[in-house]
């Protein structure tokens, strides 16, 4: 089986289960406990801490330690906007179920105005646009910084910029571009990210928050977290997290270029073979590892989603499925939907043609050379297959 869905998930890594294996076995402790078993526990969470803050660009007690990026989101959106006074939201239209959903609730439980951005065909937000929408009442701006289905890469440091000039707190969810992108300089008050989209076990993810910026709880208890996050800390988690961002990040650049060229190839021979093949989201050229600094739509390497007019995309995945690929329709969390994605709509992708959309995300490991063309053959044959059947 060649598997392609790893912004769904990827496989814990050698390096990671080795790293946390301490903490499921001898370094037991809570790390609340006032003796040597929580001390040692203790002291492996805050180094954890210490390393995951250092990747982001933030300090060490800014990062609160998550389940995941779903909950990191839904404390960045819930807790900044309940930690002030003010309460207006701005976001896109193509953000994560968990930041949508976060702000459906905001408006709904708690009396809050929502503005939600249009994105343009690559699926990139205007800078002019959220200055026109920021007000003297917003309380946060929240854009993930790569898009989750078509792989679209913000100009987060432009977006920030505008956030920043007028005084709002700007909050990231990378948890996509966490690896594949530099996100240290680029000046977020918040940043989300998940550990198992970067080799650490499911369950495990952060946000990085900025003190001075006042977060409402989501989880009550013990006040774990320095209040920000009740309940007894993960350390394994947290360990495991901290080393799988510290080996992306020193494999960034080279697994930026490697997976990036493979990701082309495989690109140009889907749309040469595939019938109706359309490629969603910026175009193919635009994958470097600095995508999206220079204003510039740009994408991340890893990422190729594509329609493919006059088929199923559910379709085509069983028959790839049948060849040994292994893909996905888009966003994991949103399976099993019968709606066309959001995402493509936004995208202005007609309902019936984004319905054919199949996304295929590539991992860090090198796979063999003649891998990406013989992936686009197959998908080619899938595709090919479906149409015949369908009576295309």
């Amino acid at each position: 089986m060649l598997y392609l869905d790893h912004a769904a998930t990827s496989p814990v890594r050698p390096e990671v289960l080795e790293a946390m294996r301490p903490y499921l076995t001898d370094v037991f402790g809570n790390p609340s406990s006032h003796h040597g078993a929580g001390h040692a526990a203790a002291e492996a969470l805050e180094q954890a801490r210490s390393r995951v803050a250092a990747a982001l660009g933030m300090r060490g007690g800014d990062v609160v330690f998550t389940s995941g990026g779903t909950e990191a989101n839904n404390l960045a959106v819930k807790g900044i906007v309940l930690g002030g006074s003010r309460r207006h939201l701005v976001t896109t239209a193509i953000e994560h179920e968990s930041i949508l959903a976060s702000a459906d609730h905001l408006r709904r439980f708690h009396d809050a105005e929502v503005t939600v951005l249009p994105v343009d065909g690559c699926g990139r937000v205007d800078p002019r646009d959220l200055a026109a929408a920021v007000r003297e009442d917003t309380a946060l701006v929240s854009i993930g910084h790569a898009n989750n289905e078509v792989g679209t890469v913000q100009d987060a440091a432009a977006l920030v910029a505008v956030a920043r000039e007028r005084g709002v707190p700007f909050h990231l969810d990378a948890v996509q571009s966490a690896g594949w992108l530099p996100l240290a300089g680029l000046g977020a008050d918040a940043v989300s990210i998940a550990g198992h989209k970067l080799g650490a076990p499911k369950g495990t993810g952060a946000l990085a928050v900025r003190s001075r910026i006042p977060v409402e709880p989501v989880l009550h208890g013990g006040g774990q977290e320095r209040g920000r996050r009740s309940g007894t800390e993960n350390v394994a988690g947290a360990v495991a997290l901290a080393t799988a961002l510290d080996l992306a990040e020193a494999e960034r650049a080279e697994a930026a270029a490697r997976v990036g060229a493979a990701t082309r190839t495989f690109i140009t021979g889907v749309l040469a073979q595939a019938p109706g093949a359309a490629l969603t989201g910026a175009p193919p050229d635009s994958d470097t590892a600095d995508a999206g600094a220079a204003g510039a739509p740009g994408r991340l390497p890893s990422v190729a989603s594509f329609t493919f007019a006059g088929t199923s995309g559910e379709a085509v995945l069983l028959e790839l499925e049948r060849r040994g690929v292994l893909s996905s329709s888009g966003s994991a969390c949103a399976a099993g939907s019968d709606e066309p994605s959001p995402v493509l709509l936004a995208l202005g992708i007609r309902p019936e043609v984004a319905q054919t959309a199949v996304r295929f995300t590539f991992g860090r490991a090198p796979l063999p050379p003649d891998a990406p063309e013989r992936l686009a053959r197959l998908v080619a044959e899938a595709v090919t297959a479906v149409g015949a059947f369908s009576g295309r």
